[in-house]
């Protein structure tokens, strides 16, 4: 049993018939998509994420977690040599640019949209609504669209309030506040958003940092719009980024990926390179279906991520229901995160870290034969000869930053 408290107060726990309506709604779903919730669970209190929590709990909270949010302002990033220069955190926090304007508008409010609140629109939903006839059809043009905005991968699922936070969080007092949809949701929309590998090849560095700016700022964008043109169509839309819910089980029921050990969703097309996004609608769609693509069978037999880790945060063993802190949902059986030593490791790098996506064998860009083939045998019952191949010729080596900066110079000079 665990002796810290439960994150939801009384009055939030989920009951007992509640959780039967789900597993009634949602079982099926769940076992397509490998989610194993069991009888304890407890939708997730957006208080308890570890970056909210850098904020309020003393346990947590320190002079370099403090550090690390002032090095995304330039008068407060440190200079440490190659990956942490000058240059590197100037690139690293001019590609979050975007993201931050639309997260810092409403602050005063005590709204972090995209982050601890929903994006807010100017467009209304319009009065007009489309007549939607064929919906896979429709279905089918909306990812189109999704892509044509920006995105990289989309998938539809049904939504699910379970993944829903049970409160948000005001910036201004870190409070909770009621977090809820409009009822007429239906379906989620999930927009998956590539990273650049030669940046993520740098990792840990503050120049690493920049691939992850760039989605949030390209995300921000993409959500807005798509949501802007379904607001147009007379269907409502609110465009979400790591705000709201939970974008990982999603993102797997929108059958984009598999989850893995390393706590992110692997992608047959990008491995775990990826950013999610995802915009909750009322448009009638068709939802995509979870299946085993063979990925978290390859994850079971491969523990390459931990043994990388430098604070040695992910776990080694097979699935499990017991939370490592209070950052962890309860109620769910999979491989979990010692948050609190991740992002203490982040905290004293004045950057995120992302060594597990780095190192990941599934980190690469299926371009070349030899790529598609190791995958073939990775997601297939010849997964062994697959991990034999990645530790005779490792995947993700790191790059050096300098080296990054030696290229851009020198594809500027050949132009």
């Amino acid at each position: 049993m665990t002796a810290w408290p439960s994150n939801q107060p009384p009055e939030r726990r989920v009951s007992a018939e509640q959780r039967q309506v789900w597993r009634e709604r949602f079982g099926e779903s769940d076992r397509a998509a490998g989610i194993e919730v069991t009888d304890d669970f407890e939708r997730f209190n957006q208080i308890d994420d570890m970056f909210t929590r850098a904020f309020w709990d003393d346990s947590v909270r320190s002079k370099h977690t403090d550090g690390f949010f002032a090095s995304y302002r330039m008068k407060a990033a440190p200079r440490r040599g190659e990956g942490f220069s000058l240059k590197d955190f100037a690139l690293r926090n001019a590609a979050w640019a975007v993201s931050d304007m639309v997260s810092e508008r409403a602050g005063a409010e005590g709204k972090r949209e995209g982050f601890q609140s929903a994006i807010e629109l100017t467009t209304q939903v319009a009065d007009e609504q489309l007549d939607i006839e064929d919906p896979p059809a429709f279905s089918r043009e909306i990812k189109e669209i999704a892509k044509m905005f920006g995105a990289d991968l989309v998938g539809i699922c049904e939504h699910d309030e379970r993944w829903l936070y049970s409160a948000r969080v005001d910036t201004r007092d870190f409070s909770e506040h009621e977090n809820k949809l409009p009822d007429a949701i239906t379906h989620v929309i999930v927009l998956g958003h590539s990273m650049d590998r030669e940046l993520v090849d740098t990792y840990p560095s503050a120049l690493a940092g920049v691939s992850t700016g760039l989605e949030y700022s390209h995300e921000a964008a993409i959500v807005i719009q798509l949501a802007s043109y379904i607001r147009n169509l007379g269907y409502e839309a609110i465009p979400s980024m790591n705000d709201t819910g939970l974008v990982i089980p999603l993102a797997v029921k929108a059958g984009l990926g598999e989850y893995g050990r390393n706590q992110m969703v692997i992608t047959p097309e990008y491995g775990p390179r990826l950013r999610f996004s995802k915009i909750f609608t009322s448009l009638p769609l068709i939802h995509d279906r979870p299946n085993d693509k063979g990925i978290k069978s390859y994850c079971n037999i491969c523990t390459k991520c931990a043994d990388q880790c430098p604070p040695k945060a992910l776990p080694f063993g097979p699935p499990e229901d017991a939370p490592k802190n209070r950052s962890t949902i309860r109620g769910v059986k999979k491989w979990s995160a010692d948050c609190e030593k991740c992002f203490s490791y982040w905290a004293k790098l004045k950057s995120d870290c992302a060594i597990c996506m780095r190192v990941c064998p599934f980190n690469r860009d299926y371009v070349s034969w030899t790529d598609r083939l190791w995958r073939s045998l990775a997601t297939s019952r010849f997964r062994k000869l697959a991990l034999q191949w990645d530790r005779r010729f490792p995947n993700g080596k790191r790059q050096k930053p300098g080296d990054w900066w030696a290229r851009l110079a020198g594809n500027f000079r050949s132009q």
